[in-house]
């Protein structure tokens, strides 16, 4: 194994957020100056950055107000900045929500809302809907997050819960022209579920989001019950006459930042091989997968010959069965390790481009052909850990967590797998 590998990794996931950096894709995208107000509103772990970038490159004036995780804050001097709770939303969301509504009411079509949208919003910019609470979405997003349900279906689930969401902010904004600038970080970047798509029409259905919680076996209040099965409380749908002006700009994708890590590893001499950008599943059962596919490569060159890097993005998920420490991507790279039992010629990182996985501090992990050793050396049985979901500890365990901070911006997880040969 190439001596470097750590390093290589970690230049790897920097190229991959460096793609997605708002201070880079915001500016080019950015529409022009209008006749009447600018008033600029967001919400997402990117929201505080993006209004940096705003800020930095408008020659007009704008008024505005972004919300986006605790941590994750830049300071702006035009547009505030609130910082909220994430992945359960606290009462700072909806308090947020409600000046982003009152901002946006009452503009004219001489005026431009430029929204900010990105990763995270769908807990930042949560407003309960008339009959729901915020004590509501609070046990419901707690459920759906230990209940493996994807992205997808968490957020049919919460558009149908919000007063905001599920194109709602794009209907109060009307007759303005709206701009929503998006980081994507959802499979096949599907406009109507990142951050729940507040300036997107929703092709989603109430029965759709009862559907949902009752195949999770989710309990909900009778609130919530009463308004997801009343038809006449939906969502504007494709076609919506409401939503004429808008107009949703996708200015980050996974796909992006793949690529841009594919350069980096052609140039340290690994042929790249993008695997997908939208890889979901339980991430130890995706780990377990991304092995089998690292060990042909090592033995048979199939499907790249090595040395070649096997690159991955999208969102897998983590049923919680005990109480361990660690996201979704420790706990890939952990179900990884065991399944390669040290092969001597591969070594993977996987993070969240955020820079924070789960709960936890970290982005991630780096595992290098040593690592399972070393965890059992410390004194720890990597299945059992598995088992606790405590991946985190286990990499912790022998200094291999990768800790960024806060990104401040947000396209999904990264993997990158380098195989060397047989070794």
């Amino acid at each position: 194994m190439i001596a470097n590998s750590r390093t290589v990794l970690r230049d790897l996931f920097a190229a991959a957020v460096a793609a997605a950096s708002p201070a880079s894709c915001v500016p080019p995208n950015l529409p022009p100056r209008p006749r009447g107000r600018t008033i600029v509103v967001g919400a997402g772990k990117a929201a505080a950055a993006m209004a940096a970038a705003v800020e930095h490159h408008w020659d007009g004036p704008l008024e505005g107000v972004v919300v986006t995780r605790y941590g994750h804050g830049v300071p702006c001097s035009r547009i505030r900045v609130v910082e909220a709770g994430h992945p359960v939303p606290d009462a700072a969301g909806p308090a947020a929500a409600r000046d982003i509504l009152a901002l946006v009411s009452g503009l004219t079509s001489d005026d431009l809302v430029l929204c900010l949208i990105s990763g995270g919003g769908s807990a930042l910019l949560s407003l309960p809907a008339d009959g729901v609470t915020l004590s509501d979405k609070q046990a419901i997003n707690r459920a759906l997050l230990k209940s493996g349900a994807h992205i997808g279906e968490m957020n049919v689930v919460r558009k149908h819960l919000s007063a905001i969401k599920g194109g709602q902010l794009a209907v109060a904004a009307a007759p303005a022209h709206v701009v929503s600038l998006i980081i994507s970080d959802v499979p096949r970047d599907d406009l109507s579920i990142i951050a729940s798509g507040p300036t997107v029409a929703d092709p989603s259905t109430n029965a759709q989001a009862l559907a949902i919680l009752r195949k999770y076996e989710i309990e909900t209040s009778a609130g919530v019950l009463k308004r997801l099965n009343d038809p006449t409380l939906e969502t504007p749908k494709p076609g919506d006459i409401r939503l004429a002006r808008i107009d949703n700009r996708l200015i980050a994708t996974p796909q992006m930042s793949l690529e841009a890590a594919a350069q980096v590893a052609r140039a340290e001499g690994f042929a790249p091989l993008i695997l997908g950008n939208a890889i979901e599943g339980e991430a130890r059962e995706v780990g377990i997968v991304h092995a089998g596919i690292a060990m042909q490569c090592a033995s048979h060159g199939q499907p790249a010959p090595a040395p070649c890097c096997l690159i991955s993005g999208g969102e897998t998920t983590v049923t919680v069965r005990a109480k361990g420490r660690g996201g979704r991507n420790a706990e890939f790279l952990l179900s990884l390790m065991i399944a390669l039992d040290g092969h001597p010629g591969i070594a993977a990182l996987a993070c969240d481009t955020d820079g924070i996985d789960g709960s936890e501090d970290n982005a991630g992990a780096v595992l290098l052909p040593d690592s399972l050793e070393r965890i059992r050396r410390a004194g720890l049985d990597p299945q059992t850990l598995l088992a606790n979901n405590d991946a985190y500890s286990a990499f912790e365990a022998i200094g291999d967590l990768v800790v960024t901070g806060p990104t401040r911006t947000n396209v999904n997880d990264f993997r990158a797998i380098l195989v060397s040969g047989k070794g």
